[in-house]
């Protein structure tokens, strides 16, 4: 729940980009075989992590061997560590240690750069927006905003 405006809009499947400074929680996962409540309990962590303070966005993909990587972009340090603390978030750390995950890892990292690139945008490098412009005939006086 952030009241920040994102930079760029998100493609289906995608979390929106927002000015960085802000901070990624990468949570790769292996499930373990079977259901058991799994899914019921990580849809309400989605809906319960959009609704606490400092959450960006999130990114979720699981292949068909149970190995899964889900981002989360949280505003600050202190947004994780309050997530990590809350109550619900804890009781479904602890089900996913005994039952639904093999092995997990996280790591958090600080997004220093955000840019983004859809095909209606066409060729553009969009991590080198002047580059791109000068090579179409354009001086900076003529780079628009």
């Amino acid at each position: 729940m952030t009241n920040q405006s994102p930079i760029s809009p998100a493609p289906a499947g995608l979390a929106p980009l927002f000015e960085p400074p802000y901070f990624a929680v990468m949570f790769t996962s292996q499930r373990t075989a079977g259901d058991t409540g799994y899914d019921a309990m990580a849809d309400q962590m989605v809906a319960l992590a959009a609704d606490q303070p400092g959450y960006l966005g999130a990114e979720s993909v699981r292949d068909a061997t149970g190995l899964g990587i889900t981002m989360s972009y949280w505003r600050s340090e202190a947004d994780i560590a309050a997530w990590r603390r809350h109550g619900e978030h804890q009781l479904a750390r602890d089900r996913g240690r005994q039952a639904w995950y093999s092995h997990y890892s996280v790591r958090i990292a600080k997004v220093e750069r955000a840019y983004g690139w859809c095909a209606a945008d066409g060729s553009a490098d969009p991590a080198n927006p002047l580059a791109n412009d000068q090579a179409n005939g354009q001086t900076n006086d003529e780079v628009q905003p």
